[in-house]
């Protein structure tokens, strides 16, 4: 994997250089810019996977559950989504400060003192709220017979919901799924305010030292690339996954 990435570091320590890049600046910085990509990577791919997991019972929660419970799930999809992720992002990292003896005592401190821990866990509960939503919203488009048609094979209510909901509303939300993971790729970059040394972090330090705004294009660039792939490959899944749809058509 190390030598994996040293490739594709020169190389773009090269194609950098062909472009018209500060050569000298590229060999000091670009293999921590290369860090950063996989610090980004690490912790949009966590938070999106946590997140998802914690998706699923929220959705059918706000679809199966009683009023109260409903209300609940409601509740913090509303605030996830309707807060600005930085102050989220402020909330846990600086607030849990404000408890860290009792944290001590339940021995979570070593989690809240990571300023990378903290990130993952706020980007898992604000990307968990989109996704919950978007899984709703597929839930929801299904029709009525389909949980019926389960129920009556004989398969419990998890059951159905594992072999016969879930995959059809994840095959119709992959779309939007697909955003918010994009969107997440890009706002990962608040992690760096929290002094995780991401893409954006190693970013701010760089330019801290050489004062060059050039870095900041090196960024744009890197985060354009991770887009992009992400873009084609989910597109890619997509069709995959969606293909009875495809040909139904």
């Amino acid at each position: 994997m190390g030598e994996f990435f040293g490739i594709i570091g020169t190389g773009f320590i090269n194609l950098m250089g062909l472009l018209g890049f500060n050569a000298e600046l590229m060999g000091r910085y670009g293999p921590r810019f290369l860090d950063g990509v996989v610090v980004t990577l690490e912790l949009v791919a966590i938070s999106m996977i946590c997140g998802g997991i914690l998706a699923i019972p929220l959705a059918i929660a706000r679809v199966e559950g009683n009023k109260f419970v409903s209300r609940l799930a409601f509740g913090y999809s509303y605030f996830f989504r309707g807060t600005p992720l930085l102050a989220q992002t402020f909330l846990v990292y600086y607030g849990a400060g404000q408890f860290r003896v009792e944290l001590e005592s339940l021995g979570l401190w070593w989690l809240f003192r990571d300023a990378f821990f903290c990130a993952v866990l706020t980007f898992t509960l604000n990307t968990a709220a989109y996704q919950a939503e978007i899984l709703r919203g597929g839930i929801e488009s299904l029709p009525v017979g389909q949980m019926e048609g389960a129920k009556s094979l004989g398969l419990s209510g998890v059951l159905a919901y594992r072999k016969v909901i879930l995959p059809q509303a994840i095959g119709i939300g992959l779309r939007p799924l697909g955003n918010e993971l994009v969107l997440m790729i890009k706002a990962s970059s608040i992690a760096s305010i929290i002094t995780v040394y991401d893409l954006m972090g190693v970013t701010r330090l760089a330019f801290s030292r050489s004062y060059d705004m050039e870095v900041y294009l090196w960024a744009a660039v890197l985060y354009l690339v991770m887009v992009e792939i992400v873009r084609r490959v989910w597109n890619v899944l997509e069709r995959r996954l969606n293909r009875h749809l495809m040909l139904s058509r």
